[in-house]
């Protein structure tokens, strides 16, 4: 059942069921004997430490709180504001600020979200968060690192400063925390409405309900920095309704007393004089309601030891009727352990997609902990009610998709929506969806290339959207406006793309290939909309990736206005950013994904160019963190290892992928090389590890690899497959035995490196006989 369905059940049935636990029901029906959440690491990546990713990308930057599958909240502790700490957390900081409950997952740039933030405490009430130097000069608290416990759904640890318990879970909508105090005279839950990823809110609003329920919001803009410290144009507001188990008989609000005219981004909340405001903010014992630039509640209480106290909370984009009603249709009662036990439910339902038989523990555990990653983004942007808010800051209502949100396009289009057009098509349904919603509402007719929370922040190149369009199209997902899809994707390509007179982007290499693809994912929808010159103009003009190569060179090159090359540098294409983003020209240069034997021939045929590939891998450091050859700590050269199969020697795709498996993938905080990247590092690692991955989204073929299980059964949406399972086998599977001897699809020979996604919508199973040795002779093209 998806979030649509449920959310139509729980409307249905809540005049008729006032208090009842609709949430409960909905949930407990998909607990299933085989619990795979059991499997799932939040751990891994959980760091943004740049020492050890040997970059200053840092490593996976993955949060270890509770969320739920493609939820909107994620309940999670937040060791830091400040830097490039896109989640509020990195494992080897040795203080928590607070439990916040929204996070982004993967990110560099700041980041954002981090918002309403929950810390219990004793003693003295700090309005100041303290530093991880200092921590006793704030509301932080030191922590157990040892008492530190993460699984799907749920989060806890101690805090030592107060000798507090704290422990985390999630609805959909909502997070729900619950405290477990020593003996004290003065307990205390205080909020920082202020807090946010990156930087601070700029407005906030709270008032008292009664007297166990606070409602109010929390307004992010980009004065207030947040994502790409305000260059990602992020303006947004969260509601929040919270709920205590405890009434509220002493409490209160306390204000920093900020300037209007104060600039808030995150190098100025870190001045002395900011921090000075907050640290003397002025206290306002039960003022029942309050509207500021920088907020924050508290309510105390006495308890006695091992009292529990609980915290549920309904946040919406919306409004704070919307978050009301969030609560309300998500929790009932007080039961933290009967919502940890929901939260694991719908995980188990959403990894049930795949099952993987054989392998070991760790691998089993990286395997849905990766699975896991790719089911927290696109995340739902819609209430329960159908409500979200749009890019015109109106409240529009739809029963007809998810409006979903946080689309890190130049990254996902590679791996993770090629991977949810087979387990999750009515997600990537969704997406596309609120692509066209959104860029009808802001008035744009376009697509950006990294949206978040309505914003089109325009971090990265290429137009990825079209990409996921074209994919989705002719994998057979078109439940939307196909009409409107394809127009706003013309629109996109006529704005953003190569020089129409050039050919090319002057000076940039990354841009022009990634436009150069777009372009040719353009002509095949347009093809298949039955638009046939401009399928031609498009597809011609997916040819320019050409136009940047130099054949004196013989390789690809920074071209200026004139025609002229960039001057060639000293380490030639090993410089990184040399007309690239993120990458050098060596890595960047495979990325020709549309036209391979073009982008051999231009390389001086096959056999040179199939050489030149060898080198790339084999100078790579075995660990794969970041490095200027096959740097799979990073998006560009994703699909590289797949060339092989398309340049006539797929056993070296077999050897690598299952290197890189094995090698950038672990069951550790240092488990992922690069940063996740919003599920594209982790859906690589699905897709290899099940025994094919795209080279070209776009098309419908699929590479084939050797998987590293013994049995994998994906489960298919008959919405969009014919077939009910599709089944990989292998036998022989051991660690040394990486290469495919032989082939059977559905029973018959196969000899061919490739599948087409119709082989697998259709169902049925696909084997391999597996050996520690190559066959120079199978699936060669």
């Amino acid at each position: 059942m998806n979030y649509r369905a449920k959310y139509l059940l729980i409307l249905s049935f809540l005049s008729l069921f006032a208090g009842y636990d609709l949430f409960a029901v909905a949930a407990s029906s998909h607990r299933k004997k085989e619990h795979l959440s059991e499997y799932v690491n939040p751990f891994i990546g959980a760091s943004t430490n740049v020492r050890k990713a040997r970059a200053g990308h840092g490593l996976g930057k993955t949060f270890p709180g509770a969320t739920t599958p493609w939820g909107m909240t994620q309940v999670s502790p937040n060791t830091i504001t400040g830097g490039d700490n896109g989640p509020g957390y990195s494992d080897e900081h040795t203080t928590i600020e607070g439990f916040a409950l929204t996070q982004m997952s993967g990110i560099g740039w700041y980041g954002d979200l981090g918002n309403f933030l929950v810390m219990p405490t004793t003693g003295e009430l700090f309005t100041y968060r303290g530093s991880e130097q200092y921590p006793e000069k704030g509301y932080r608290s030191r922590y157990d690192k040892r008492s530190e416990k993460a699984s799907a759904g749920y989060y806890s640890v101690f805090l030592s400063d107060y000798k507090i318990k704290a422990e985390l879970t999630a609805t959909p909508h909502c997070g729900i925390m619950r405290f477990t105090y020593p003996k004290h005279k003065q307990a205390r839950i205080q909020i920082d409405l202020a807090r946010r990823v990156g930087g601070t809110s700029t407005r906030q609003y709270i008032e008292r309900v009664d007297d166990r329920t606070i409602r109010g919001w929390m307004r992010c803009t980009p004065a207030g920095g947040g994502w790409g410290n305000g260059s990602g144009k992020a303006d947004y507001t969260v509601y929040f309704y919270a709920q205590f188990s405890c009434p509220l008989k002493e409490y209160g609000i306390w204000s920093a007393d900020i300037p209007d005219n104060w600039t808030r981004r995150l190098g100025d909340i870190g001045k002395p004089e900011y921090i000075d405001r907050v640290i003397h903010a002025e206290t306002f014992h039960k003022r029942d309601k309050m509207e500021g630039n920088h907020l924050g509640f508290y309510t105390e209480f006495p308890t006695e030891e091992d009292d529990e106290v609980v915290v549920k909370t309904g946040i919406s984009f919306v409004s704070m009727k919307g978050a009301e009603m969030n609560l309300k249709a998500e929790v009932r009662g007080w039961n933290f352990d009967r919502y940890r036990d929901k939260a694991a439910s719908l995980w188990d339902e959403a990894l049930s997609k795949i099952k993987v038989s054989g392998g070991t523990r760790d691998m089993r555990t990286i395997f849905y902990t990766a699975l896991y990653h790719t089911m927290i983004d696109p995340r739902a942007f819609t209430d329960v009610t159908g409500e979200y808010i749009g890019g015109d800051k109106q409240v529009h209502k739809t029963d007809d998709f998810i409006k979903r949100t946080v689309f890190s396009g130049w990254d996902v289009f590679r791996s993770q929506f090629p991977l949810q057009t087979i387990i999750n098509p009515e997600v990537v349904n969704d997406m596309i969806c609120s692509f066209i919603s959104l860029a009808e509402e802001n008035g744009t007719k376009y697509y950006d290339r990294w949206e978040f929370l309505n914003a089109y922040s325009g971090c990265m190149v290429g137009n990825p959207a079209i990409s996921v369009i074209a994919d989705a199209y002719r994998k057979g997902i078109r439940n939307y406006d196909v009409k409107k899809a394809y127009a706003y994707a013309v629109n996109t390509a006529e704005k953003m793309g190569n020089d129409k007179k050039l050919g090319y982007v002057p000076g940039r290499v990354s841009e022009t290939l990634e436009y150069a693809y777009s372009d040719w994912c353009l002509s095949v929808l347009a093809e298949d909309l039955g638009c046939k010159e401009a399928a031609a103009e498009y597809f011609e003009r997916s040819r320019s990736y050409s136009k940047v190569f130099d054949e004196e060179q013989g390789w690809f090159r920074p071209r200026n206005a004139d025609g002229t090359w960039k001057e060639w540098p000293e380490e030639g294409r090993l410089k990184e950013s040399y007309g690239c983003v993120e990458s050098n020209l060596y890595q960047q240069g495979w990325f020709v994904p549309h036209d391979i034997p073009g982008m051999a021939d231009l390389m001086g045929g096959r056999t040179k160019t199939l050489a030149d590939l060898t080198n790339f891998f084999e100078k790579c450091p075995s660990d794969f963190l970041w490095n200027a050859y096959y740097n799979h700590a990073n998006e560009p050269v994703h699909h590289v290892p797949f060339l092989f199969n398309r340049l006539g020697a797929p056993w070296l795709t077999q050897y690598w992928t299952r290197a890189i498996c094995n090698g950038a993938y672990k069951n550790k905080v240092e488990g992922l090389v690069g940063n996740e990247d919003v599920g594209q590092m982790s859906a690589w690692y699905v897709l290899s590890a099940m025994g094919f991955h795209p080279v070209c989204p776009g098309e419908t073929r699929y590479e084939l690899t050797t998987p590293l299980f013994d049995r994998v059964e994906i489960k298919l949406d008959d919405r969009y497959a014919k077939g009910t399972r599709f089944v990989i086998k292998t036998v022989g599977n051991a660690s040394e035995a990486c290469y495919i001897q032989s082939a059977k699809l559905n029973g018959k020979s196969l000899e061919k490196c490739y599948i087409d996604h119709s082989d697998i919508m259709n169902g049925g199973e696909i084997s391999f006989r597996l050996a520690s040795y190559p066959n120079y002779s199978w699936g060669l093209e």
